[in-house]
């Protein structure tokens, strides 16, 4: 509607635009000067607005405050000539008035003040009676002594007029459509609420605004719908936002509802209708996408910013982005240089070392409540600082009509940043826009007149660093920074600060970090206060000095994966979660394994086919090894037997029976001359496949040994007794006799039963699981327990790090899959099946899991999603194991089976 010069941003803040009519402006009216200029009449809940259908005439103001008197032009019989023209006018005498957007020029409000009686002749007169009685009541509320007085009435006022109109069914998309819920609302736009009906139906989402402004209707398919986000609205849960994108910076509507119960019944409609068509994202889903290179530095802080209530249309809560570069004056700007970047371990308020020391010598004597800095880094004010080149209409709003003065105007990046690090009050971090597409706001291209600096210049473009050859690389060198390596690797820090457990508390105050108690969510509740003049100067004084966003986080936000540490991956093999024995390539490998064969075999994950099936033991199969070159296959089941099958003969060799208890887990020994073999009768077994016969019995344990692993000649041994073992296998002196003589290096203590343990690549952690449902991850090289996580309600089935040893997926009796961040300890993903998920491989972004009803599940943990389900065993599947290059995959279950199957693609 660019033929508009009206906006609502021509109102006051907090003020609601009623409705309109068409009217002229009399002026002279009576005498023989007299001349009409055709326009239309907005009544406002503090003001007049009169805008003139010819732009070189400019908007007319009026403050109904300024008002002395309102009435019926011609009822006291004033001026007889204006009887001829056969309708009435509305007669406003009054002591001020703006004249803005003359010439449809955007600038600093013109102002006049004197007694003027204005007069407006409506195209309707029989409307006059009506809106003058309106203004009438308009006046009175404004004349109030108490600013609490005056919003409680003109509320009243916006109330009754809401609940005299409802939705226009006539505006459905479709005569089929089932209406599900009808309330009323306000649409949010940056400063400015414009009041209506919301309503919903069985396939759209619908906002009719009050006065018709800008459009009759604003309307939103359910089916486009990809994103919905509960928001404070001044500081209070009314609102929510809607976004039919994944990651665009603005949402597509945002409503303020007057009940918290009516935004959370459309929020549930509109997530139930989302949970058959969008995957669900929290922090930690995000995070586990950004940790793993799926989502660049940029989107995830995006994505933060949404779920910690920041919001484009919302000025204090507007997404807040770091200052990444500190260097504005080198000609060249060098990204491999850690001295170019700002330290993410601070808030800016920490950077300049003398400011802080004074900053704190005032904190240390501050009465309680104490806070360093007296200004917040994002606020209305900053947001337009920024972006008075694009938005100016905006400032002039926020600013009652005027631009700030010209040497406090956003001049100069370099400017900015060295106010920002020496500047008294001055500890404003950025917005998306500096790392974003879009120029404009550095380019003076409306060609505004924002004053003249002290040494004579003009306010106009953006003075660019030197390095920046055209705001263009600006921009590019901005983005270039902000996915930088050295921004991957610190970006954790920053979002400590921000979303994390740095916000707030003693963390905080460590970190210099601690902002005004009203900036942070609960820090008042306005509810408590009785006072409706206090009330309204507290909200006015929380929205304009801006908010903390929303805690995200309470523990360390773990680091990114950055290339250089993604190496390690190659050494790792991928059947930890079952034999923890260095699997050979088998028959279909290559000299060359690269990570590209693997990453192709896990992305064709989903084409796994069944090749052949034999029933080999009597019970549950528990574990599975198998032979360097593939051709023998080793089971233990729950019927005490260990069996050996040739793959290629398609027979059963040997059967081999220890104890009259089942066997739990097996694993194959380097050079593949003997098998070990854990039991629930307390043993380890060790059978020679040579000599044909059981070598060695390692009585290790007060209970049932559930798990075992092996590497670098270490033993490590999982019990119910409630610990895990760690044992080296001295050589024997008569190497002749084969034996092994063990030595207890470890024993890492639980409080309960240990279902399952893995090691990691290196071999330098252990990650166990516990039959209540505890993850624990173990640092070996000292023999200390680094996390303990409740993951399950229930036992843990499984566990194993991912390749790169950043992640620890966990099964549990729960049907939950999750993921813990072993640097932090932090669950970062969640996901729940119908059913527990018994055993399972992964590469650290998919997974293939053996589920209870004998189906292999193929998860994808960044989509946090099941993308396949493949019919596999008729029971449970027990047991899993994948060769190295990723092509060939055996299942156990409690069907007595082993399933072999192969990757077609």
């Amino acid at each position: 509607y660019p033929t508009f010069r009206f906006s609502l941003l021509l109102l006051n803040l907090e003020e609601y635009y009623f409705e309109q009519h068409s009217a002229s402006h009399v002026q002279q009216s009576g005498s023989h000067e007299e001349r009409k200029i055709r326009g239309s009449l907005k009544i406002c809940s503090k003001s007049v607005i009169f805008e003139p259908d010819a732009i070189s005439q400019p908007i007319i103001k009026i403050p109904l405050r300024d008002c002395v008197k309102i009435g019926k032009y011609g009822d006291n019989g004033a001026n007889k000539h204006f009887s001829k023209t056969k309708s009435w006018g509305i007669s406003l005498i009054f002591s001020q008035v703006y004249f803005i957007k003359e010439h449809n020029i955007v600038a600093p409000y013109k102002i006049e003040r004197g007694r003027m009686e204005y007069v407006f002749e409506l195209d309707v007169s029989g409307k006059v009676d009506d809106v003058v009685e309106t203004l009438l009541q308009l006046h009175r509320a404004s004349c109030l002594e108490k600013l609490g007085d005056q919003t409680a009435m003109i509320t009243a006022i916006l109330q009754s007029r809401l609940a005299r109109t409802s939705f226009d069914k006539n505006r459905f998309q479709s005569v089929s459509e089932k209406l599900h819920m009808e309330c009323k609302a306000e649409m949010v736009t940056p400063l400015v609420t414009n009041p209506g009906h919301v309503c919903i139906t069985d396939t759209n989402l619908y906002f009719q605004p009050l006065n018709g402004y800008p459009k009759p209707v604003v309307q939103i398919t359910l089916q486009d719908v990809r994103r919905i986000y509960k928001r404070r609205h001044g500081l209070m849960p009314l609102g929510l936002e809607v976004f039919c994108t994944e990651d665009d910076l603005c949402s597509d509507i945002y409503l303020k509802f007057y009940e918290p119960q009516e935004r959370d019944d459309l929020y549930f409609y509109i997530a139930t209708y989302l949970e058959h068509h969008v995957a669900e994202h929290t922090a930690e889903s995000y995070m586990l996408q950004w940790q793993r290179g799926h989502l660049s530095n940029y989107q995830y802080l995006l994505h933060l910013n949404n779920l910690a209530d920041r919001s484009c249309n919302d000025l204090s809560q507007y997404p807040v982005f770091p200052w990444i570069i500190s260097d504005y004056c080198s000609t060249e700007l060098d990204l491999s240089n850690s001295e170019t970047f700002r330290d993410l371990s601070k808030p800016v308020g920490a950077l300049n070392q003398e400011r802080l020391e004074r900053l704190l010598a005032r904190y240390q004597e501050m009465p309680e409540p104490k806070f360093m800095y007296g200004s917040h880094y994002s606020s209305p004010g900053y947001v337009l600082f920024y972006l008075v080149r694009i938005a100016p209409e905006y400032m002039l709003c926020l600013q009652n009509g005027r631009f700030d003065n010209a040497d406090r105007m956003f001049n100069s990046i370099a400017e900015t940043w060295k106010n920002c690090l020496d500047g008294a009050t001055d500890f404003k971090e950025l917005i998306p826009e500096f790392y974003g597409d879009d120029v404009s706001f550095l380019v003076n291209s409306l060609k505004l007149d924002l004053g003249k600096r002290q040494g004579g210049q003009m306010v106009d473009d953006v003075e660019l660093p030197s390095w920046a050859s055209s705001p263009q690389d600006f921009l590019q060198k901005s983005k270039d920074a902000l996915e930088s390596t050295y921004v991957s690797e610190h970006l954790h820090e920053w979002i400590d600060l921000i979303f994390g457990y740095k916000q707030k508390g003693n963390d905080a105050v460590g970190a210099h970090n601690v902002f005004h108690p009203l900036t942070y969510e609960g820090g008042v509740d306005l509810n408590s206060i009785e006072d409706p003049d206090e009330k309204v100067a507290m909200l006015t004084q929380i929205l304009e000095f801006g908010q903390t966003p929303k805690q995200l986080f309470v523990t360390p936000h773990p680091r990114r994966i950055t290339p250089k540490l993604k190496s390690l991956s190659q050494t790792s093999s991928y059947n930890t979660s079952v034999t923890d024995s260095p699997v050979s390539p088998g028959e279909e490998s290559f000299e060359d394994l690269t990570e590209e064969s693997k990453t192709l075999a896990w992305n064709n994950i989903t084409k796994l086919q069944l090749h052949e099936q034999y029933k080999i033991h009597k019970e549950a199969v528990t574990g599975i090894a198998v032979s360097c070159n593939g051709s023998s296959v080793f089971t233990t089941s729950q019927d005490s037997t260990l069996k050996m099958f040739s793959k290629e003969s398609k027979m059963l060799q040997r059967s081999i029976s220890f104890s009259n208890m089942a066997l739990s887990s097996c694993l194959l020994l380097p050079g593949d001359s003997t098998v070990i073999s854990s039991s629930w009768d307390n043993n380890v077994y060790f059978y020679s496949i040579a000599f044909g016969r059981r070598q060695d019995t390692l009585m290790g344990h007060d209970d049932a040994v559930s798990k075992i692993c092996w590497h670098n000649n270490r033993l490590y041994s999982a019990s119910w007794d409630s610990t895990v073992k760690v044992w080296s296998d001295v050589p024997a002196e008569m190497p002749s006799t084969k034996k092994h003589q063990f030595d207890l290096l470890a024993e890492l203590e639980h409080d309960v039963s240990v279902n399952t343990i893995s090691l990691n690549a290196a071999s330098t952690l252990l990650v166990s699981g516990t039959k209540e449902g505890m993850v624990n991850i173990w640092d070996l090289t000292t023999a200390t327990l680094l996390h303990q996580v409740p993951c399950h309600s229930g036992t843990v089935h499984e566990t194993a790090f991912s390749p790169d040893s950043r992640h620890v997926l966990s099964t549990g009796a729960d049907g939950c899959l999750n993921v813990v961040d072993v640097q932090t300890g932090m669950l970062i993903s969640s996901m729940t099946s119908t059913e527990p998920q018994r055993c399972f491989i992964w590469d650290g972004n998919s997974v293939l899991s053996g589920s209870q009803s004998g189906e292999l599940l193929v998860w994808d943990l960044l989509g946090a999603k099941i993308s396949e389900r493949i019919q596999g065993h008729t029971g449970a599947v027990t047991c899993i194991w994948m060769n190295e290059q990723c092509s060939s995959i055996i299942t156990g279950g409690e069907d007595r089976q082993i399933m072999f199957w192969k990757l077609q693609y």
